[in-house]
């Protein structure tokens, strides 16, 4: 369930986290629990609880946070990569501030079976 930002995670993890990218406006720090080589999550720093409510950030904040989020790909590395936006507790949403996930490199299946919610493949 969304939480109030002064007892958010991520909103502590925007303002004294290890973050591996900033740019105005966001972050990107590692996953603590990475289903893939490389797994970053892009966090903006203006808590909004879902991306239900994108409608939030103006245009121009929206275009910045996806320009961000290919930025990060690459400052990262990756050329091939995936990203992901988990929306609400029915689509895997376990943190409620916004974020997006960049995953490249090596998955391991398992995880990322569980984390896009689907059966192993066999």
């Amino acid at each position: 369930m969304p939480s109030p930002p002064d007892s958010c995670l991520f909103c502590r993890l925007v303002a004294e986290g290890d973050h591996v990218h900033a740019a105005d406006g966001f972050v990107a720090i590692r996953d603590i629990n990475p289903i893939a080589e490389t797994h970053l999550l892009v966090l903006p720093e203006r808590h909004v609880d879902t991306f239900r409510e994108i409608e939030e950030f103006p245009d121009e904040e929206m275009g910045r946070m996806l320009r961000f989020v290919a930025d990060t790909a690459a400052a990262a590395g990756l050329e091939d990569y995936k990203v992901l936006v988990n929306v609400g507790e029915g689509g895997g949403q376990t943190i409620f501030h916004l974020h997006w996930h960049v995953l490249g490199g090596r998955f391991d299946g398992g995880k990322l079976a569980r984390a896009l919610d689907l059966e192993t493949a066999r």
